[in-house]
C-alpha cells in the first residue's frame, strides 16, 4: 500500500517565524510549492479548495502545491511558515496518490518539530511576503541552492521533519493512478495556472506529446473524469471562490476563469451548482 511513498522526496525552501498585519492580503496565489503553517496567535483567513479556513492559534495548516488560494489578515497574526517541494518517483506529486486534510490540531510534537526546523535552518526567510515576488523559477532555484551548503546531518534531519509534519495531514485513502500519470500531473498543474486561457484537449495532449484519444483515457484513469469536464469543474470551483471572496464583476470573474461569454458562464455555473452566479454570491454574502 505504501510502496509509492518509498521514493518520496521533500525539499525545504523557506522557513521563518513571522508577525503579519493587514498587508498580508493576496489574491490569485498559485504556488509551485506546498505551504505549512503553525499558528501562534492572532487570526487570518485562507481560501482554497472551495473552503474558508480560519487560521486559529494552536493549529497546523497545509496548502498543497499548485492550489489556487487567497490570503487575508484583517489585523494581526503570528505564525511559523515552511515552504517546501515534494515529489514521489519521477515527477509525481503525493497529492495525486493520497488524500489530505488541510487543518489539524497541533500536538506537542508538531510544535517541537517546527522549533527544531527553525534551529536547523536559520536565514531561510523570505525577504518579501508578496507571492508575486518569489513565485518564480529563479527564486525557487536560489532557495533550493541553500540546501547544498547545509551540513549533511542537518539536511537529513530537516527533510525527515518535513515528512513527519506532512504525515499529520494524510488520510488513509489511496488514489488509483496509472504508471504514466506523471504526464497527467504536469497537465493538472498547467490547467491550474492557465484557467483564464483557452484550453482544449488537443492542445493539452500535444503538451504531453501523446495521441489525443490516449491522453483522454489516461486523464480519466488518473482523475476519474474526462479532460473537458475536469476543466469545467476547476473553472466553476474558482468562480465560487471569486464570487464568495471578491467584489469583482461577473464579467471580470468570467474572464479570470476563461469563460468570457457571460451567458455561457452563467449556464455552466447553474449546471454545476443549481444556482445562478448572482444568486450564489447573494446567498453566500447573506450568510
Amino acid at each position: 500500500m505504501n510502496t509509492s511513498l518509498q521514493s518520496l522526496k521533500t525539499t525545504l525552501l523557506n522557513i521563518d517565524h513571522v508577525h503579519l498585519n493587514s498587508k498580508w492580503n493576496y489574491d490569485n496565489v498559485i504556488s509551485p510549492f506546498s505551504r505549512l503553517y503553525l499558528i501562534k496567535t492572532g487570526h487570518a483567513i485562507v481560501h482554497h479548495h472551495e473552503r474558508i479556513f480560519h487560521l486559529k492559534p494552536g493549529y497546523l495548516y497545509l496548502i498543497p502545491s499548485f492550489t489556487y488560494s487567497r490570503y487575508k489578515c484583517t489585523k494581526y497574526i503570528e505564525q511559523v511558515y515552511a515552504h517546501f517541494l515534494e515529489e514521489v518517483g519521477s515527477g509525481l506529486s503525493i497529492y495525486n496518490i493520497k488524500t489530505f486534510q488541510y487543518e489539524v490540531k497541533a500536538n506537542a510534537l508538531a510544535k517541537q518539530l517546527f522549533n527544531r526546523l527553525l534551529q536547523l535552518n536559520p536565514n531561510r526567510s523570505l525577504l518579501q511576503d508578496n507571492p508575486k515576488v518569489y513565485d518564480n523559477i529563479s527564486s525557487l532555484k536560489s532557495f533550493d541552492e541553500k540546501n547544498n551548503s547545509q551540513a549533511s546531518s542537518d539536511y537529513l534531519e530537516t527533510n525527515g521533519i518535513l515528512q513527519i509534519l506532512l504525515s499529520q495531514f494524510i488520510e488513509e485513502k489511496n488514489v488509483v493512478y496509472h504508471p504514466a500519470s506523471n504526464k497527467v500531473t504536469e497537465i493538472l498543474h498547467y490547467i491550474s495556472e492557465h484557467l483564464s486561457e483557452t484550453l482544449t484537449v488537443d492542445s493539452l495532449a500535444k503538451r504531453c506529446h501523446i495521441n489525443t484519444d490516449y491522453f483522454s483515457r489516461l486523464f480519466k484513469q488518473q482523475t476519474g473524469v474526462r479532460p473537458v469536464k475536469y476543466i469545467q469543474q476547476k473553472r466553476i470551483e474558482r468562480a465560487k471562490i471569486l464570487l464568495a471572496t471578491t467584489n469583482h464583476s461577473m464579467q471580470t470573474i468570467a474572464d479570470m476563469i476563461g469563460l468570457p461569454n457571460i451567458s455561457y458562464f452563467s449556464r455552466l455555473f447553474l449546471k454545476h451548482t443549481d444556482k445562478a452566479p448572482g444568486a450564489y454570491k447573494k446567498e453566500y454574502w447573506s450568510i
